[in-house]
């Protein structure tokens, strides 16, 4: 028995040291916001039909197991788009992504782990050469959102075919030519001018209008008054006048009045 043994230690120390090669291989944790695919090398291949979440997951040693970041992702880029004029506009954007979670099989098997510089870029890219190669370099400088509308509905509905949701594109600037961006800008404040310019002579005419309605009422108040206003009506105004100024409590003086009408003159004595 005893010269077994040293073997005996031998294949111990073997198996050991084979088990500590294979521990990475064998034992892999999937960290927080992350899921996996596994290959398997004699069973089939990928697993398209199943998805590893969080935690430690054992394997066999021979299969593989891809980790995807599934949490929202950014990647920034900046493009060179040709105008309909043939100038050159340059676009900084940020893109929000992420893989969908239920297909990250699918992904893995016909994409790839590079999926972002394999799909995400390029039709976003592809979506925003398109949206701005037909306009025009004054429409893209005045219309940034339509055109980030417009590339997110395109770039949403391609890369969704391909197991990855396209949350937002961004348009963090739009630079053009430098003498053109000038001449736009120039534009742009002149044609706010005339706006302001406009908006004020229609405030004038419409005040001009207010006057001219407020005019026409005085007029017509004032020829009203005089069609009624008879030497009688004056005189019996009068008198009700003096006759509630005469009773009331308060201590006044009377001067008697000699004119044509007669009546007398009250004055408050307080």
């Amino acid at each position: 028995m005893g010269q077994f043994r040293p073997r005996l230690m031998l294949g111990f120390l073997l198996g050991l040291t084979v088990f500590i090669y294979f521990i990475p291989e064998t034992f892999v944790s999937i960290r927080p916001g992350e899921k996996a695919v596994l290959w398997q090398r004699f069973f089939g291949g990928t697993q398209t039909d199943k998805v590893y979440g969080e935690g430690l997951r054992v394997i066999f040693p021979w299969d593989e197991l891809y980790i995807y970041d599934t949490r929202k992702q950014m990647v920034q880029r900046e493009l060179d788009i040709l105008t309909e004029e043939g100038l050159t506009a340059q676009i900084a954007l940020a893109i929000r992504y992420h893989p969908d979670r239920n297909l990250l099989g699918e992904l893995h098997q016909k994409i790839g782990p590079d999926y972002e510089q394999v799909i995400v870029i390029p039709e976003v890219e592809s979506a925003m050469r398109r949206a701005v190669g037909e306009l025009r370099s004054e429409e893209i400088y005045k219309r940034s959102r339509e055109i980030i509308r417009t590339a997110v509905i395109e770039a949403v509905e391609e890369a969704s075919q391909s197991f990855v949701t396209i949350d937002d594109v961004i348009i963090r600037s739009v630079t053009l030519p430098r003498g053109f961006q000038e001449a736009v800008e120039e534009k742009v404040r002149q044609q706010q001018l005339a706006e302001s310019y406009q908006y004020r002579l229609l405030a004038t005419e419409q005040e001009a209008r207010r006057l001219a309605i407020e005019a026409g009422g005085f007029a017509a108040y004032n020829r009203t008054i005089e069609e009624t206003l008879t030497p009688e009506l004056l005189q019996w105004e009068g008198v009700r006048a003096t006759r509630e100024i005469a009773t009331s409590e308060n201590s006044k003086i009377i001067i008697m009045g000699n004119g044509s009408d007669g009546l007398p003159v009250i004055l408050n004595a307080e």
